[in-house]
């Protein structure tokens, strides 16, 4: 029997680096679209690079879709690129509509002129609720995004389910909650945390500053997310999902959890810094993954001390070497 295949946009990524270990596990064929630049961050795909196809395309360019879906004659596309970084949104509003937003559009173009059979998954996302209309946040929970980031998120989203419903497309989106590993980026602040703790303590760095303690977020490990995108192309009608833990901390509660990790107390090393505070902020986010649960059989699996604890370890080992 012929292998399935898989095209992952954004496979250098965390979440596509996770899912391109969880689709080889699987046994299929996995591709990866990457964008050509002369210095492409394949870090977090070093480990897999001899498992998997990539090939060249970008989410501005219409062609090169086309031509990257021609080349990897896939079943299922999961569409992780973006240009993620809320902060970044505000400096960058046109190029993170173009990308995250836009992006989407031009890929659900290529799949519907090349194989509309093609099932398709979008990478949506919790800050589309941004100023939260009721809490905790569900599938009919309305968006109201507060960043350039989440406003490009929420048409992303909606085109899917334009798609879906114009074409008859199999398109999900999985909307997200915030899921942390230690393969994120260190601009984010979970991971600023976990890598700011690691540097105090072994005596590299004397404070850690941080923007707003009080945003309250849930917080999930990425590996335990991406069988969530999975499970959702491997049903008989495409749907949208909400995808979170169900609970909220707070990012002085992550602060609290890391430091202790290591016997410190955050309160001596972490400094507020005006600079890092958001134009417009998300105060609580919280999911309800009921349907998830009922639908996909989906729960998360690590809980929050736990994800923590992972970050600062991994931080700790990093930094040592």
């Amino acid at each position: 029997m012929e292998k399935r295949r898989a095209l992952i946009t954004g496979v250098t990524g965390q979440d596509g680096s996770f899912l391109a270990e969880l689709l080889l596990s699987k046994g299929y064929e996995v591709y990866g679209m990457v964008r050509r630049s002369s210095t492409e961050k394949m870090e977090r795909i070093e480990h897999l690079r001899s498992q998997l196809n990539l090939v060249q395309g970008d989410l501005l360019d219409q062609s090169s879709l086309i031509e990257a879906l021609k080349a990897s004659r896939p079943s299922e596309v999961y569409n992780l690129a973006a240009q993620s970084f809320v902060p970044t949104s505000w400096n960058q509003p046109v190029l993170t509509g173009e990308f995250t937003a836009l992006g989407v559009t031009r890929m659900l173009e290529a799949i519907r002129k090349v194989d509309d059979s093609i099932k398709f998954y979008q990478a949506s996302s919790s800050e589309m609720f941004g100023k939260v209309r009721e809490t905790p946040q569900s599938e009919a929970t309305p968006f109201y995004p507060r960043s350039p980031y989440g406003v490009a998120k929420a048409y992303g989203h909606f085109i899917t389910v334009n798609y879906r419903e114009s074409y008859g497309l199999f398109a999900c989106s999985g909307i997200l909650f915030n899921h942390e590993s230690s393969r994120r980026g260190l601009e984010f602040v979970t991971r600023k945390i976990s890598d700011g703790v690691a540097r105090i303590k072994l005596g590299l760095a004397k404070e850690l500053r941080l923007g707003n303690l009080d945003a309250r977020r849930d917080w999930g490990f990425a590996g335990d997310y991406v069988e969530a995108m999975w499970l959702m192309l491997q049903q008989a009608k495409a749907d949208d999902y909400v995808i979170g833990t169900g609970e909220s901390h707070s990012v002085r509660d992550f602060c609290e959890a890391a430091f202790s990790h290591v016997g410190l107390d955050y309160k001596d090393y972490v400094k507020v810094d005006k600079s890092f505070m958001r134009p417009a902020e998300v105060d609580l986010l919280v999911a309800d993954s009921s349907k998830a649960r009922r639908v996909l059989g989906w729960s998360s699996k690590v809980n929050f001390r736990e994800l923590v604890r992972m970050m600062v370890e991994h931080d700790l080992a990093r930094l040592k070497k």
